[in-house]
């Protein structure tokens, strides 16, 4: 499995990424299924650089922040009104309220808003089934957000990446994140810091949760543009003694 850093800033796009947006890649049945984690804003116009947005198999979306959703609007313009005719409609997961809250974004009349473009579902949750796409399986983890936010559990050639989404640290986190190959952690706040309680995670929040969870590796994402992305670096570092990496645009992994 093949991560690629499409966007990765927090809270809004920032002068070196687009906000959040991750792509996974995996060989399977003589082709490449692709998928991605988030679409945040300006995060469209990056994926370009990365595959073809008209590839995508299907979108997976953490939350209904802005910084990880809103570029479905200017997908569902693309897949509606492409030069080469209407694109067939793909599977989009998100919280309940996806598809409301998307046509109300781009101003839509609620029926059919872009369900023409999208097949919208709602996130099993805990206990639930996982999502299949190709080779990949998805479990979706609910975890602490001023609004209804997941964790994603990404399953393919017997590897795993566990993304984080926007959360405050929790068990559930810990527990979904449980023995994976890579953690994909947002790292939005700084230790010392007046920080509110239940919304991010700082650097070493997300080095106790990788060292909780036994995860191979850790790559720390959606730091604002307002920090410096070094301070999260070495938090975690002193809080965990495995591999940390902070997420840059462009970056690739395989898992």
């Amino acid at each position: 499995m093949r991560l690629t850093i499409v966007g990765c800033s927090g809270s809004y796009p920032g002068p070196e990424s687009a906000a959040s947006c991750y792509l996974l890649e995996e060989e399977h049945d003589g082709r490449t299924w692709r998928v991605l984690l988030d679409l945040g804003n300006g995060a469209l116009g990056q994926l370009h650089r990365h595959a073809d947005p008209l590839g995508i198999d299907a979108v997976f979306i953490s939350h209904l922040h802005a910084d990880h959703c809103l570029d479905l609007c200017g997908y569902y313009v693309m897949r509606k009104y492409h030069p080469t005719g209407p694109q067939p409609q793909i599977p989009v997961w998100g919280p309940a309220g996806t598809a409301e809250r998307m046509a109300r974004a781009y101003d839509l009349p609620l029926d059919p808003g872009m369900t023409e473009e999208f097949a919208f579902h709602d996130h099993p949750g805990a206990g639930g089934p996982g999502v299949e796409v190709g080779p990949f399986r998805v479990e979706a983890r609910q975890v602490v957000h001023p609004v209804t936010a997941y964790a994603l559990r990404v399953t393919a050639g017997g590897r795993t990446l566990v993304y984080s989404g926007d959360t405050g640290p929790c068990p559930q986190l810990d527990e979904v994140a449980a023995g994976a190959h890579l953690l994909l952690a947002e790292a939005s706040f700084r230790t010392g810091d007046d920080n509110p309680p239940d919304l991010h995670m700082t650097g070493a929040d997300c080095g106790r949760t990788a060292g909780r969870a036994g995860v191979g590796r850790l790559v720390l994402t959606h730091v604002p543009p307002w920090h410096d992305p070094g301070d999260a670096e070495a938090e975690a570092r002193a809080e965990w003694s495995g591999p940390v990496e902070l997420a840059r645009a462009g970056a690739t992994y395989d898992v």
